[in-house]
């Protein structure tokens, strides 16, 4: 850990330390673009203008030091300790909770033991709503933008299928509910909607009772279920799979599948995708159970 500089040496007990998923730390889910690291060193400009310059800047240069593993020494100015600062933080912007991390722990270990006045958590949180970044601060946490859902449950083992199919699925769950806790909203749908057509091709060539599955891809598989399946709540099901589909398949609906209209398209909120993520689950549990009883049969 990098020395702090005499006059603003702090006790880290807890108080202030900004808390995150600990896998974060090793595999950045995000980074910080340049405007926004732009944005965060104009406030530590105004921070740092309410004290000794260089403590202050030496003081937020071993906060993001530290986010990048390294351990600064000191600038020999004012000036360069400026520099020197930049660089820690373009290359803490590298992973964004870290970097966010930095800032926060930095300010609060000022308000808490000194009269300096730091930015408070809501003038954070605006520059990173207004750049789009996928994270806010809720004291004492890091979370990813929207309200928190709980997750549709899908069935863990489908004796219809092999144990790699089984195990590919769960994969596939995984990835999703991590790129939504990460607040990667876009890939975390396009994930369960790309294990959801995989999951549709394990009709093909199924003895529906009424007729064979013919199919091979998505749209002709789920087709051939609804010709031999009609009036049944299979039938009423892949309806809601097809509607569901073409909405996140269309560049001016959800734009998830084939890209997002630059004009007339619209970005995929936290909330919306955990909508979508749970909506598509659903109909895989369902899919694998129906799977299995057609089998059977």
């Amino acid at each position: 850990m990098a020395r702090r500089p005499a006059a603003l040496a702090v006790v880290q007990n807890g108080f202030y330390m900004l808390k995150f998923n600990g896998a974060w730390r090793y595999d950045a889910p995000a980074s910080i673009p340049r405007e926004v690291i732009d944005d965060f060193f104009r406030l530590i400009g105004k921070i740092a203008a309410q004290g000794d310059r260089q403590e202050l800047l030496e003081h937020f240069k071993s906060y993001f030091a530290e986010a990048t593993g390294a351990a600064p020494s000191r600038s020999s100015s004012a000036s360069w300790a400026e520099t020197d600062l930049q660089q820690y933080m373009w290359k803490a912007a590298e992973n964004a909770p870290m970097f966010i991390e930095a800032f926060y722990d930095g300010c609060e270990a000022l308000r808490q033991n000194t009269s300096i006045a730091p930015p408070d958590v809501k003038i954070v949180n605006r520059i990173l709503s207004k750049h789009k970044i996928s994270f806010e601060i809720r004291p004492p946490n890091l979370a990813s933008r929207g309200e928190p859902m709980e997750t549709v449950p899908v069935v863990r083992e489908t004796p219809s299928v092999d144990d790699e199919v089984n195990e590919r699925i769960q994969a596939s769950l995984s990835e999703s509910e991590k790129l939504l806790s990460e607040g990667r909203a876009r890939p975390a749908v396009q994930e369960v909607l790309w294990l959801l057509e995989t999951v549709s091709t394990a009709f093909q060539g199924l003895d529906t009772g009424s007729g064979t599955v013919q199919g091979k891809y998505f749209n002709k598989i789920v087709g051939d279920l609804r010709r031999h399946s009609q009036g049944t709540t299979l039938d009423q099901v892949l309806e809601w799979v097809t509607t569901l589909h073409g909405y996140l398949s269309s560049p001016t609906g959800g734009g998830i599948r084939h890209g997002t209209h630059l004009k007339a398209g619209v970005e995929t909120r936290p909330h919306e995708a955990r909508l979508f993520c749970n909506l598509i689950r659903s109909y895989i549990d369902f899919l694998l159970k129906e799977h299995r009883r057609l089998k059977k049969n």
